[in-house]
């Protein structure tokens, strides 16, 4: 792009001015139709532009972090992404057992849960990736490196072992980068986070990122319900008539509140 700054993203459509041969500028980046980011109280990390579907990589060792995912999750619904988990490592079969557990949950909300080992075989999800431009995300460590080796062999991703005493992975992947998988389906690597800020997201469309909360969104006593404590709450109330997880409204209650801790510093 013209200029020391770029605002591309991986994924963008952009009108390219050819200077030399092999060589050109930018001119003009293309609308999005998605972007995918996260935020804090002072910059945001673009992830990846226009892409259909967000595949959230997990595995049970290192240990995924499930706050994580759900705040993925927030962010693929609020730019209307549709989203996949795979659950990578399933060779490991004792240590896989308690995080099938832990996503039966998401599976019975009606987010596709993909178990595969990367090393093996990945046939269960390469039915997803047909007409999609999909993003690979997750912690580092899950084999996002290694799936996206095998779906995409000229790839050649660096892998890395996992530390054992600080059950997290090594970052091997620095930057997003696009690959086409056929003439009309793509994905992008991203790099291994730690973190996914969503400073950029209100309380009214947090909650809206959570797809269960929607037959009872609106339907709360009072129109500015924080969803907390207060009187006459629909989602409380749905969580105590088991209709909704207590994990799930855990989760959203834990994320508005360090939002707007955020906001005030």
């Amino acid at each position: 792009m013209r200029g020391k700054r770029s605002n591309g993203a991986c994924g963008d459509y952009v009108d390219v001015k050819l200077t030399s041969p092999g060589q050109g500028v930018i001119e003009a980046i293309q609308p999005r139709q998605t972007l995918l980011y996260r935020s804090d109280t002072f910059k945001k990390k673009i992830i990846a532009a226009n892409v259909s579907q967000i595949i959230f990589v997990v595995a049970a060792v290192p240990s995924f972090s499930e706050e994580l995912l759900n705040r993925c999750l927030v962010a693929a619904e609020n730019q209307h992404i549709k989203a996949i988990i795979v659950l990578n490592k399933t060779d490991l079969a004792e240590p896989s057992q308690q995080a099938v557990k832990t996503l039966l949950l998401y599976e019975s909300i009606g987010y596709p849960v993909i178990k595969i080992c990367a090393l093996q075989n990945v046939s269960a999800l390469t039915p997803y990736l047909t007409n999609q431009l999909s993003v690979l995300a997750g912690q580092s460590g899950m084999g996002k490196s290694t799936l996206l080796n095998a779906l995409a062999p000229e790839a050649q991703r660096a892998t890395a072992d996992i530390s054992v005493a600080l059950n997290s992975g090594c970052h091997t992947t620095t930057h997003s980068r696009l690959y086409h998988l056929d003439a009309d389906s793509a994905i992008i690597d991203s790099p291994g986070m730690q973190v996914f800020g969503l400073n950029h997201i209100d309380d009214a469309s947090l909650a809206s990122g959570f797809i269960e909360f929607h037959p009872y969104i609106g339907s709360c006593k009072f129109h500015n319900c924080r969803h907390v404590n207060e009187p006459g709450c629909a989602l409380i109330q749905a969580t105590k008539d088991g209709e909704i997880n207590t994990r799930r409204l855990a989760f959203y209650q834990k994320l508005a509140q360090q939002n707007n801790q955020e906001r005030r510093n």
